[in-house]
């Protein structure tokens, strides 16, 4: 992106029957969303002209040939297949399915050619994609395969109050405890703590583990996955300078509100995080792509057929989802730059034990949210006496 250019926004517009372009065109309804960034509608006009007056909103937009052709203070539609597409509304075809695919594809080639900055993608149903030759999986899947360079996407559920990862994807409740293993939770921690860091501006995070297994014990013990995997992980991982606390009791941690005391939360299976997520804030939730090179959101939605048409649907979450991908963006830039022409090393650092130990995280970590603080006074008592 050149210096004086607004930040390129790629959108594509989603299942052709859902609320897709519902959200777009109210998201930059607003003037001032042109004034931040320079949308890219990845789609077709003759779909997006329909929405629009199914919807009857006031919405122009600029037909472009290519991504270069994008222009600044304007909706630019960039057209990503020829043939016409029947628009059911609010009904799931294998019709809506392909034109999503065909607009997400078309992104996809074009971030590798460097002509875009960020990604947000409208809502899809993965049930009406068939792709040539393989199995779609989702958005995610899809993403990682073509432009992930071999590393794998990491969702995180955002809104005002909580980030949300899950070591878990979405397997069977059966499966989950085999799959907690020492590496997966490492893995996921440190993932999650480094994004938080380069693309969330959170210079030391504090992260939150969630415990598998309710805490049933008097003592306040959990079982055996939080005994043999998550707690010896937790201690390895502050060890390595990746401050996680934990474990907690699920029930507890969000009825007592402790979330607002940490920067992410990591739980153990989707509905242990997604459930308490959704009941917090349900209409401002973001997704965000974590762990690829490119900066990608979406909106917390559905396709949310039965609404199809009705301009009924806020746009506050796809909205959210568009300055988070802006906000990443910019935060990634900055943290990346001092890294890219670093100072030469002018002399030998020698290396002071003592202000080590002294900013050192305790290598284990209590249960409690806010341990109670040390005795400043401890040491000067204690010399006093001898």
């Amino acid at each position: 992106m050149e210096e004086n250019n607004k930040i390129r926004v790629a959108i594509t517009h989603g299942d052709t029957n859902g609320i897709g372009y519902e959200l777009i065109f109210k998201t930059f309804a607003e003037p001032e969303m042109l004034e931040i960034c320079t949308p890219i509608i990845y789609g077709s006009p003759k779909a997006a002209a329909y929405h629009r007056n199914v919807l009857d909103i006031q919405a122009n937009f600029s037909i472009i040939n290519s991504a270069e052709e994008a222009r600044d203070g304007r909706i630019n539609l960039l057209p990503t297949y020829d043939e016409e597409t029947k628009i059911d509304m609010g009904i799931a075809t294998p019709e809506s399915g392909t034109a999503a695919l065909k607009a997400l594809d078309r992104a996809m080639g074009d971030y590798r050619n460097g002509l875009f900055d960020v990604l947000v993608t409208a809502p899809i149903n993965k049930a009406n994609i068939k792709g040539e030759g393989f199995e779609f999986k989702g958005n995610a899947k899809y993403i990682e395969t073509c432009i992930g360079e071999g590393q794998k996407a990491f969702p995180i559920l955002v809104n005002e109050q909580i980030r949300l990862a899950s070591v878990t994807e979405n397997i069977p409740l059966k499966d989950v405890a085999n799959a907690i293993t020492k590496e997966a939770l490492a893995e996921k921690a440190t993932i999650f703590f480094n994004t938080l860091r380069r693309d969330f501006n959170i210079s030391n995070p504090r992260i939150a583990v969630l415990a598998l297994n309710p805490s049933t014990n008097e003592d306040g013990t959990f079982g055996k996955e939080e005994t043999e995997v998550i707690i010896p992980t937790i201690n390895e991982l502050v060890d390595k300078g990746v401050e996680t606390f934990g474990p907690y009791a699920a029930d507890e941690f969000f009825g007592n509100g402790y979330y607002q005391s940490f920067d992410g939360i990591l739980a153990m299976y989707h509905d242990q995080g997604t459930a308490p997520f959704k009941t917090i804030a349900p209409e401002s939730g973001v997704v965000y792509l974590a762990n690829l090179p490119a900066i990608t959101t979406a909106s917390d939605m559905t396709v949310d057929y039965e609404n199809a048409g009705k301009c009924i649907e806020s746009p506050d979450s796809f909205r959210h989802a568009v300055y988070l991908a802006i906000d990443s963006f910019n935060n990634r830039h900055r943290y990346d730059e001092p890294l890219t022409n670093p100072l030469k090393k002018l002399y030998h650092e020698k290396r002071d034990e003592s202000e080590k130990n002294r900013f050192a995280i305790p290598k284990k970590h209590s249960g409690d949210p806010f341990p109670p603080k040390e005795d400043k006074h401890t040491e000067k008592k204690e010399a006093q006496k001898k």
